[in-house]
This record gives structure tokens, C-alpha cells and sequence, in this order.
């Protein structure tokens, strides 16, 4: 008969270190990173408890796409253009507008556009799915929990006036806890840090490294305090930058294009515009 001692399971090993109650969630983080130092539990999962506590303290404006970068499909384009536009950008879902991105008529999901190729009778005002608005400052959980309830993927964000401030998708709230999620905004290759989306526009990698980017855009940026483009842009700033947010240095523009509370992932560089004469 095998005697050799059986191995406590990760729920048992949790339970001793959390023996004592913690007092709030100070001490229970503490507990958490004591864990983690003891290899009870492993970076990963310390780093979803991190983010599955922490949304509940972060609202959707925190987190959502800035109207700015809202891609839409306007209900009056004729069906060639909105076919070219969902394979450019290649996203599964759009708003859909009448007179602008305040008029959100309703949600296009993509692949209704195979009831067109297909011969099938197609209107696309009859297609849309209902929008769902919500204030910009819901919370995160909530958020999450109407996600999951009602099974939609995207929420129009309104500010306190009623306009459109941007756009949620459960993707945004799901990566404050698991991290990054490969989606239409990733790059295919490892190897593809910069990547010319239109003239003059480049999507880059959060980690692309400083030499790597220096040679690509003949600049001049040191990589003695940090290694990517990413800790450069939080070295500038002083602080992890929000979805949206730009900066301009040796004459480029950086626009974060993805970013949590944890990191940045990748950015939209350009050269900055002149500025104008006094």
C-alpha cells in the first residue's frame, strides 16, 4: 500500500493561510501576495483576483472605446460599402447611426451580412439588434452581470446630457480580470510590432522595443530607464494612461488604442501636426 503523504489540494493549502479573517481587503491582498510568495498561487491567477476585486472600483468610462474611435456603419451607406468596411476593420459588431454617432439607431452584427451573399432578402434598418445604453459611470461588476444576463456583447455609453461618449464590450470589462484577449484590434504575427494601418498611421505594440522603434521612425528615444514604447509613453505621463489618451513627443503622436488598468497593450503613433504660429 502506497503510505506517501497525500498532497493538500491549492483550496485546502488557501484555506490554512486564510485561517484568520482578513479586516478588509488591504489585508486580504496582503494574505493573496503571501500566497503567491509561498507558490500557492501562481502569477496568473493572483493577477485575476487582482482584477475580478478591482472592478468593482472602476467604471465604464474607465474602460470604454472613446467615441472618437467609435467605428459605425451609417444606415444610409449602400450594402458594398458596409461589406468593405466590416473587412477592413474586421470587427463582428457595429453601431449603426442615422444622422451621426448620437443618432445610434441599433447594433449590425457582421455576419448578417451572409443572408445577403446567400440570396436572402435583406434590409439592413429590420437587422439590427436593439442598443442598450448605459451612464458612463456604471460601475464595472454591474456592468459585467448585465452582460452575462441579458447576452449582449455592447453597450452604447451616454454621458449625463444624453450624448454618446463611447462604447463598452464585455471584452473590455472581461480583460480588467484575464488580461489581454487576442481580438480584431491584436496583431497576427508575434514578430508584427508596427504595423501601417492607413497614411501616416502606425498600430503599435505596447512592447515593441525602444531600438526597434527608434530604427523604424529615425528616432531618438533612450532605453536606459525603460525597454518598449509602452513604458515609455508611462514614464512620460508619470502614470498608466486611460484608453484614448495622447501625448506628443520628438514630434510624434502616441494614442493609446488599448490599454487596462494594468498595462498598456498597443498605441497608435503619427507624426504630430505642426503647431500653429503665433
Amino acid at each position: 500500500m502506497d503510505s506517501s503523504p497525500v498532497k493538500p489540494s491549492l483550496l485546502e493549502r488557501l484555506s490554512a493561510l486564510l485561517s484568520r479573517e482578513p479586516e478588509d481587503r488591504g489585508e486580504l491582498m496582503a494574505l493573496l501576495h503571501a500566497a503567491f510568495e509561498r507558490d500557492l498561487l501562481d502569477a496568473d491567477a493572483l493577477s485575476m483576483i487582482e482584477g475580478a476585486l478591482e472592478i468593482s472600483d472602476l467604471q465604464v468610462r474607465d474602460v470604454m472605446v472613446p467615441r472618437s474611435q467609435m467605428e459605425v456603419i451609417r444606415l444610409d451607406d449602400p450594402l458594398e460599402r458596409i461589406t468593405g468596411f466590416v473587412i477592413d476593420t474586421g470587427h463582428s459588431r457595429f453601431p449603426t447611426v442615422g444622422d451621426g454617432k448620437d443618432d445610434v439607431i441599433g447594433i449590425f452584427l457582421a455576419k448578417d451580412l451572409l443572408r445577403y451573399y446567400a440570396g436572402r432578402e435583406f434590409d439592413l434598418r429590420h437587422m439590427l439588434r436593439p442598443a442598450v445604453f448605459v451612464p458612463e459611470t456604471k460601475r464595472l461588476n454591474v456592468m459585467l452581470r448585465e452582460f452575462r444576463v441579458s447576452h449582449n456583447h455592447m453597450a452604447i455609453v451616454v454621458d449625463e446630457y444624453g450624448g454618446v461618449a463611447g462604447l463598452v464590450t464585455i471584452e473590455d470589462v472581461l480583460e480588467q480580470i484575464v488580461g489581454e484577449i487576442e481580438d480584431e484590434y491584436d496583431f497576427e504575427e508575434v514578430g508584427d510590432n508596427i504595423r501601417l494601418v492607413e497614411d501616416g498611421r502606425y498600430r503599435v505594440k505596447a512592447t515593441t522595443e525602444i531600438e526597434d522603434f527608434n530604427n523604424a521612425f529615425a528616432t531618438h528615444f533612450s532605453d536606459e530607464d525603460v525597454d518598449t514604447v509602452g513604458g515609455l509613453v508611462i514614464n512620460e505621463l508619470g502614470r498608466l494612461p486611460k484608453r484614448g489618451e495622447a501625448l506628443v513627443m520628438d514630434g510624434l503622436k502616441f494614442q493609446v488604442l488599448r490599454a487596462d488598468s494594468r498595462r498598456v497593450h498597443s498605441l497608435i503613433v503619427e507624426r504630430a501636426a505642426p503647431m500653429a504660429q503665433a
